[in-house]
């Protein structure tokens, strides 16, 4: 009997675990002290610094290999020679076919001619457009229908009052162009009040296509005679390269601008909004005497579209800035040359600024369904795991 309790006992004892402790104790111990690290990974997950060093370890891994590539066997990674290859022949081959689309758009830009000045008389009202010119219907048309009969009462009480008065007629579409630049937020941040005399002067935008071997277009702004200055048009030159980078192939992705070029503005006197003057104090050190001299700084317009920065020559550092511009600028002429010429009345109504927030919205709402598409609302609520006795 008394060995059998011995055994009992020494059971007993390691069941209890170290110190004497049962394991449902050393159970618990264990899950508090999970919890406690739990709690110290969300403390220091929660700390800016932190965060920021990981985000920055994180993207310091974009675009670095996985090693996968160079660990494959040599007679696999001269068959990817051989598709890289193929791969360049493809991308000269594209560069043809932008090249053969370029000519399509010189061909077709001369079609278009007619079309915009035609345009162009009737928003400078040099010609009226005829009955058969403005036949479109519209939703506005059909709400005037349904409005007339309601208005007939008032119409003929005011006839004779009207009669008398002369009927408010402006000529052409005035401020076309200006409404057209304030409508369109990428143009909107250009123009200054300043600038809107000036601009309610411009009569019309035009495009004009360059051939090879030079590829690229010129932005050509018309303006009637005005107080400000005397040029009738202010053009702006766009050089592009259709040709991918010797040093880069695969990285073309078809015509792209190169750099562009302004035009002098010849200014009347006193008329120069590109500029301002500032007065300022100089203390002469020895002396101490004080002076006041005047300097001219630029001032922000619209028109310092037109003295866009000096692209660098090649091998030499760009700065942040000058790049941002450069790129702001090629950005702002393939606007005009793709939507704003050739969609001019639909940017006056407003029309094509709502059409591009449509496609806008129909793409979020693409990447949203993208996002829960292997959404499973049955994994939300987990039902916690059941500890055995």
């Amino acid at each position: 009997m008394a060995e059998n309790n011995q055994a009992s006992d020494a059971v007993a004892n390691m069941e209890a675990g170290p110190g004497g402790d049962s394991m449902d104790d050393v159970e618990e111990v264990e899950e508090i002290q999970g919890n406690v690290t739990d709690d110290k990974v969300n403390l220091v997950l929660q700390n800016p610094q932190v965060l920021a060093s990981l985000q920055h370890q994180l993207d310091s891994l974009v675009g670095q290999r996985s090693g996968y590539i160079e660990s494959l066997p040599k007679v696999v990674k001269r068959r990817i020679k051989a598709l890289k290859k193929l791969q360049l022949n493809h991308t000269k081959l594209e560069a043809k076919f932008y090249e053969e689309v370029h000519q399509l758009e010189c061909k077709y830009a001369k079609l278009y001619e007619n079309l915009y000045d035609k345009r162009k008389d009737i928003v400078t009202a040099h010609i009226e457009p005829t009955d058969s010119d403005c036949e479109w219907e519209s939703s506005d048309d059909e709400e005037e229908e349904e409005e007339g009969d309601n208005k007939l009462a008032d119409e003929l009480k005011e006839k004779a009052q009207i009669e008398d008065k002369e009927e408010e007629n402006p000529s052409g579409i005035p401020e076309f162009w200006l409404t057209i630049l304030k409508n369109v937020d990428l143009l909107a941040d250009m123009v200054q009040e300043h600038d809107e005399p000036i601009l309610k002067h411009l009569k019309d935008v035009k495009v004009q296509y360059c051939d090879n071997p030079n590829m690229g277009f010129t932005l050509e702004f018309h303006f009637e005679e005005n107080v400000f200055f005397t040029n009738q048009v202010l053009k702006k030159h766009y050089t592009m390269k259709c040709e991918p980078d010797e040093s880069d192939p695969f990285s073309y992705e078809g015509p792209e601008i190169i750099s562009s070029v302004g035009c002098t503005i010849d200014w009347k006197k006193g008329k120069n909004i590109t500029v301002r003057l500032v007065k300022k104090k100089q203390k002469h050190k020895g002396k101490g005497t004080t002076r006041v001299v005047t300097k001219t700084e630029q001032n922000d317009s619209f028109f310092n579209f037109f003295s866009p920065p000096a692209v660098p020559k090649e091998g030499v550092e760009v700065d942040e800035e000058t790049e941002s511009l450069l790129s702001a600028d090629f950005e702002i002429g393939h606007f005009f040359k793709e939507r704003v010429v050739p969609r001019a009345v639909l940017y006056f109504t407003g029309e094509a600024i709502e059409d591009e927030f449509e496609e806008e919205e129909e793409e979020v709402n693409e990447e949203e369904e993208d996002e829960d598409s292997d959404y499973d609302p049955s994994k939300d609520n987990k039902p916690s795991e059941c500890k055995q006795q």
